[in-house]
């Protein structure tokens, strides 16, 4: 009897203890479950959750908090103060150094509290322009932000497309290793019938060989692709993730003339971005030159005083007092130090002039590089594809003739690499060209929000 309880209860404890690891089982299987990203989606996310991005969100904010900032010097500043003192007995000395003192006596306790107030009337406009050169770096950052994200979906589109390709290349050579397992079962086969040497099984070994490391390094490869991804992306570390292959993304878009390309780049972020700073430099010229001339504010106080001070000896009588009115001041000194100031900021001007000029002049060739090569990677279609038939047909040929023993196996391997080369360079010719014309839109500043 005890040793049937004791089976049950290790049958009970094995059942469970099964049940409970399969639990676990599927629950790490589904944690582990590779969750496929389309190009959208990715694009989506990165401008989520992109800490490049979500920085030059906050540089956004920032520039509409300094907007406020500046707004508030046209504000009047007002001030409440208050003080409390004990002072001695006035002494003075009639009859010389410390000779013939005479004491008065004077209120010992002192209380003063009292409010005051300006508020600038005429500045020589230079509250306006800062506030305007505010507004103008607050236009700077929201054209630095949407830069930003179309730098970073064109960081998302490139490794996409990128991890794509590796994938493509990854298909075509398990393809090619099914390819060289079964010849390597036929070179075998011949020799056994004495068709063949041994070194013709080596070298179809050697083949195969070659292609599995080719397969581990491009899966490497791609693993350190999507982690970099997930980087990008800023997806968590224990994510696991896969592009999706289905999408036809490798479609080629037409090709418009450059003039059009042309008159949209040079309105694009970098071509603004200079173009605010240049209007930012002619403002603080007029900033500065607003030194050249008087600053007018009105004021007032009022003030509850404890002893009377306004007579003396004081009389003990608390008493109020109060003023408004207006003041000006205009710094003298301003008309021969200045003329440094403005002549420092018109030579800034000349130079951010000429900066723009430069930056014109990259964005025009960049452009033009784009435009180019994008219509020469479309030109390249027909030679690949006219090379992958050929290579296919050089396969064909020289397969047949291998297995009638009338070329060496040196010839079928090089037709074997000829063929993979062909179709890698099909598929790579065709992502190449998509990336090459995301950048052309990059450049032009007409990348789309969504692929």
């Amino acid at each position: 009897m005890f040793f049937k309880k004791q089976i049950f209860t290790l049958q009970y404890f094995f059942k469970k203890t099964c049940f409970t690891l399969f639990l676990l089982g599927f629950t790490i299987l589904q944690a582990q479950e590779l969750k496929s990203i389309s190009l959208n989606e990715a694009i989506k996310i990165a401008k989520e959750n992109n800490r490049n991005i979500l920085k030059s969100q906050l540089e956004v904010k920032l520039s509409e908090e300094n907007i406020k900032e500046n707004k508030n010097l046209r504000l009047p500043e007002i001030e409440l103060s208050g003080a409390y003192s004990r002072i001695t007995n006035l002494t003075e000395f009639k009859g010389g150094f410390l000779k013939e003192k005479e004491v008065t006596h004077t209120i010992p306790e002192i209380y003063d509290v009292g409010t005051s107030f300006k508020m600038p009337i005429y500045a020589g406009n230079k509250i306006n322009n800062a506030i305007k050169i505010a507004n103008q770096e607050n236009q700077i950052a929201q054209i630095k932000k949407e830069k930003t994200e179309n730098d970073i979906e064109l960081e998302v589109i490139g490794t996409y497309l990128g991890i794509y390709k590796m994938m493509q290349l990854q298909k075509i050579i398990e393809e090619n290793i099914k390819e060289e397992q079964n010849r390597l079962k036929e070179v075998q086969s011949m020799q056994k019938h004495g068709i063949v040497t041994k070194n013709e099984v080596l070298r179809a070994e050697l083949q195969l060989s070659n292609r599995e490391l080719d397969a581990l390094s491009n899966s490497k490869n791609i693993k350190i692709a999507i982690h970099d991804f997930k980087t990008l992306l800023q997806l968590p570390e224990p994510d696991e993730i896969t592009i999706d292959t289905t999408a036809n993304i490798d479609e080629t878009p037409g090709l418009d003339p450059y003039e059009m390309y042309l008159n949209n780049a040079l309105q694009n972020e970098e071509m603004r971005i200079s173009s605010q700073e240049l209007a930012i430099k002619k403002t603080e010229l007029n900033l500065v030159k607003g030194n050249n001339y008087p600053s007018i504010q009105f004021f007032g106080n009022y003030n509850f005083k404890y002893p009377n001070y306004m007579f003396f000896p004081p009389d003990p009588y608390l008493y109020t007092l109060g003023q408004v009115g207006v003041e000006a001041s205009f710094d003298l000194s301003g008309l021969y130090k200045n003329k440094t100031k403005v002549q420092k900021v018109t030579t800034q001007i000349q130079w951010q002039e000429m900066q723009s000029g430069i930056i014109k002049d990259k964005v025009q060739d960049e452009l033009y590089k784009n435009h180019t090569q994008y219509q020469e990677i479309i030109e390249k279609f027909k030679v690949v594809d006219k090379a992958l038939e050929l290579a296919d047909e050089n396969y064909r040929i020289v397969k047949l003739k291998y297995l009638n023993q009338l070329v060496l196996i040196t010839e079928m391997v090089d037709a074997d690499n000829a063929l993979l080369q062909a179709k890698y360079n099909k598929i790579s010719t065709r992502i190449d060209a998509v990336m090459k014309y995301y950048e052309l839109l990059h450049t032009a500043g007409m990348l789309p929000n969504g692929i």
